[in-house]
């Protein structure tokens, strides 16, 4: 900012002078707060720090400087403290006056009327001094009414004054853009405001009518006849009075009849009758709403079209069922059918062709979706996979060095084979099942039921779409698996773990002791005959198992055939189908036909057999 403190010069380039020591030119602050409320306050001084040259005073201050005494004999007065600062927009928040007001309008176009009164309510807000026009909404008037100007400031004259509400009062007439308004009343509030600020209001006026309005009002002129019936007052005292009546259309003894639902019309003004259809989703048919028009239908259908019985509800003073017909209550009918029980789906016999639940999906939906996955599952097991090797059960001599290595992933229960290869065996290796889910031969195909990894330990049988396959051994994985997993796999694939956990454990045999080294068919026999008599232990002792097994062992060979075998053990309600006893019977099996007896009574003695 330039400036000259040199009186007399002329404000010309070389004449004004900078003062270097001022550095800031920002405008001064014009916002404070009194009492919490924002409030608008005068600069004293302008950019760059300049005083201004106006007075700071208000005029207030200015008459209280002008009227103060000298204080030298009364000494200092006592000040009053000040007052509770307020803005006009919060002492007057929700505070309006109301004005009942009309207007006439000119109706140029009309024989029966020349002009219109039109009442209207005009609203003005303390806190903004801003108006509004309301006209109420009148039934069948034809006129656009509600708002009719919306909430602003109007102007007062062409200078740009606007109104106050020093302006208004009752009796007399404002002008708002071309239209001159009559206030004839005010509510209690605005009269009590008013008359609170100083301001003598006029008595209240009539509110004027609209000559059109009160004629519509008349009574209607009335008709002496002769006769009781009269369809002109027939028409004046049941006009808009309608009897409902829910029925039915039974057709069902008729060929591909159906019962359908229909609402009878009785038009009391006129004794007409209309029947409407009652259309329910999906049904099928096309949307008419009538299945006969409104019109007077007869009693009985004659030739005679002229002179026919009608069907007519009698005119009456009082026209109730109660007092023409006697029928107190008319009672409903119910003619709900019950609804059939819910079709069972059944899905078609499983084609061989991808998993079952892909397959059904073409049978639920016409845009078949991939089942639904287990995503935790997925998220949880991600590359967790379990190896077991397993040799192929097949009577085939070629096929009883063959090894294959199972591959069970426990993100999605499938299973995949592989073969190693094998040099010069005539066989060639490589994959043998890619991955999918394996059916159990004992399940449906309604309802199958896969493999899961419970069902993978060393000695167990797994049927692989019609091929048998072994397992020998696991890896150090599906040990730990198994191990942390406990509570889900039986007591005989923990006990294949366990001895095959021994026999890892089990120290290198010594050539002195090569001779009395125990053969580990025998430990895995000792301990699983250990295990079923500590399982078995509250059974009741069976003595007569050896001796029913030695008579059929004519030879005394300690071998009985399996067929037999089995049939002695229904006989003696032996719990043959016991994951440990199948265990046991596969240990003491010999050869394809034979077993063991011997070895096999020996769990259920109470002591060493």
């Amino acid at each position: 900012m330039v400036s000259n403190p040199v009186h007399g010069l002329p404000f010309l380039p070389g004449s004004s002078f900078r003062d270097p020591t001022k550095t800031a030119f920002h405008r001064s602050q014009t916002l404070g707060y009194r009492n919490g409320y924002a409030v608008v306050r005068r600069p004293t001084v302008g950019i760059g720090g300049d005083r201004l040259p106006v007075n700071q005073l208000s005029q207030a201050e200015l008459d209280e400087l002008a009227n103060k005494a000298p204080v030298l004999t009364y000494g200092q007065p006592k000040q009053a403290p000040p007052a509770e600062f307020i803005p006009a927009h919060v002492a007057f928040d929700k505070k309006v006056l109301k004005f009942d007001a009309y207007f006439q309008e000119d109706v140029p176009m009309s024989p029966e009327e020349h002009y219109r009164i039109r009442q209207v309510n005009i609203y003005y807000y303390l806190e903004d001094d801003s108006m509004s026009v309301m006209e109420p909404v009148v039934e069948n008037s034809g006129i656009l009414q509600g708002k009719l100007i919306k909430r602003q400031r109007l102007a007062k004259n062409d200078q740009g004054d606007h109104y106050h509400w020093k302006d208004l009062n009752r009796g007399i007439n404002i002008t708002i853009y071309g239209r001159t308004f009559r206030l004839v009343d005010c509510d209690r509030f605005t009269q009590v405001f008013l008359e609170s600020q100083g301001i003598e209001l006029n008595p209240p006026e009539k509110m004027a009518l609209d000559p059109y309005t009160e004629l519509r009002k008349q009574p209607l002129r009335k008709y002496v006849t002769p006769s009781d019936f009269d369809q002109l007052k027939q028409f004046l005292t049941f006009d808009k009075q309608v009897l409902r009546f829910y029925a039915i259309w039974d057709d069902t003894d008729s060929m591909f009849g159906e019962c359908r639902n229909y609402i009878i019309h009785y038009y009391l003004m006129d004794d007409t009758v209309e029947i409407r259809e009652v259309h329910e989703r999906n049904d099928g048919r096309d949307p008419f709403p009538l299945l006969m028009n409104r019109q007077r239908m007869p009693k009985v259908l004659v030739e005679n079209a002229k002179n026919f019985p009608q069907c007519v509800l009698e005119i009456s003073d009082q026209e109730y069922y109660k007092e023409k017909f006697g029928i107190s209550d008319l009672p409903r009918i119910d003619v709900s059918k019950k609804e059939p029980p819910p079709v069972k789906q059944e899905l078609p016999p499983y084609n061989g062709y991808g998993l079952v639940e892909d397959s059904a999906q073409n049978c639920f939906v016409l845009i078949p979706k991939a089942p639904k996955k287990d995503v935790m599952k997925m998220l949880m097991d991600d590359n967790k996979v379990l190896r077991y090797l397993a040799a192929l059960d097949s009577p085939i001599p070629e096929d009883k060095d063959r090894r294959f290595v199972f591959s069970y992933f426990l993100a999605s229960d499938m299973i995949s084979i592989f073969e190693p290869p094998v040099r010069n065996s005539g066989i060639i290796g490589g994959k043998y099942l890619g991955r999918t889910k394996v059916v159990k031969p004992s399940s449906s195909v309604e309802n199958p039921i896969y493999y899961g990894p419970t069902d993978f330990f060393i000695g167990a049988v797994i049927e692989v779409f019609g091929h048998r396959f072994i397992i020998l051994d696991t890896d150090d994985y599906v040990l730990k698996y198994m191990e942390s997993n406990a509570a889900q796999y039986s007591p005989e694939a923990l006990l294949s773990i366990q001895n095959r956990v021994q026999k890892r454990e089990a120290p290198a045999p010594e050539l002195e002791n090569k001779q009395t080294k125990e053969d580990p068919g025998e430990q895995e026999l000792e301990a699983l005959i250990d295990t079923i008599q500590k399982q078995l232990k509250h059974h009741p002792c069976k003595d007569n198992i050896r001796e029913a097994f030695q008579i059929y062992d004519k030879e005394a060979s300690g071998y009985v055939d399996k067929e037999m075998f089995f049939k002695i053990c229904d006989s003696l309600h032996l719990p043959v189908d016991d994951s440990l006893i199948k265990e046991l019977i596969r240990v003491c099996s010999h050869g394809e036909d034979k077993i063991n007896y011997s070895n096999f009574v020996r769990a259920f003695s109470n002591g060493p057999g």
